[in-house]
């Protein structure tokens, strides 16, 4: 299996638009549910419904890959999975480095689903004297002062920062120097990187104030829809005019 570190996914260069490249994993995990399930065929409806989005949405992303299913039949299962792994670049290796190992690094280090991907993590970096050398999901972590030698011994191109916001920016400038052009960042910062390099930012914090704003909007909602009924709870009666 080929390495990451000189191979690039073709989604740019093939004209794929950004909104499409992060609607295929979608599709992706819920083709691999189907075909876990042995089902050779799905529609467009059921593989929308099961993805999240809209069957025009779906069939307008597939048409960028080329792919337009068969009327009556619906789109081959197997073959779809092909197609978006490779779209995605998952038919190869891509080594990662996990920096910063506390409890979040941890987590990550032991999530299962990066290896099922095309992940593998290379390496485990902390700055904490005390953590070198101690074993994290069965990979022993190793210091921040190793950084671009492993980088460079394992040809890696993808780095994840999770570490605390005040290290983030220089954590993510010596991955950049030494070579990785696409990191993944947990740390709640934002990253300042020179062009070429991508960066995909997960914030856990935000994410739940979103949904609490949602949640006061429904509470809003629901309290009016109290406020206009009776006090019986029907709806007060409109006179005549």
């Amino acid at each position: 299996m080929a390495t990451g570190r000189n191979h690039r996914p073709a989604t740019r260069s093939r004209g794929i638009p950004e909104a499409t490249v992060a609607r295929l994993p979608l599709y992706l995990r819920a083709l691999t549910a189907l075909s876990e399930r042995s089902v050779p065929t799905v529609s467009s409806e059921e593989l929308a419904a099961a993805a999240g989005v809209n069957s025009a949405k779906l069939r307008k992303d597939f048409s960028y890959l080329g792919s337009y299913g068969t009327r009556g039949v619906g789109y081959d299962v197997e073959y779809l999975v092909y197609q978006i792994s490779r779209e995605l670049g998952l038919t190869q290796d891509w080594p990662v480095v996990i920096v910063g190992i506390g409890n979040l690094g941890a987590a990550l280090a032991n999530y299962g689903g990066f290896a099922s991907r095309g992940f593998r993590v290379a390496a485990l970096i902390d700055a904490d004297p005390a953590m070198a050398g101690k074993p994290v999901a069965g990979i022993a972590v190793q210091h921040t002062d190793e950084l671009e030698r492993i980088i460079s011994d394992n040809g890696v191109s993808i780095g994840v920062i999770a570490t605390p916001a005040g290290a983030a920016q220089q954590v993510c400038e010596r991955l950049v120097a030494a070579g990785v052009t696409s990191i993944l960042n947990f740390a709640p910062t934002v990253l300042s990187v020179p062009d070429g390099v991508d960066v995909r930012k997960v914030d856990l914090s935000i994410e739940l104030q979103i949904l609490a704003f949602h949640e006061q909007r429904k509470a809003g909602e629901e309290a009016e829809a109290s406020a206009r009924k009776g006090p019986d709870g029907d709806m007060p009666a409109v006179m005549p005019a």
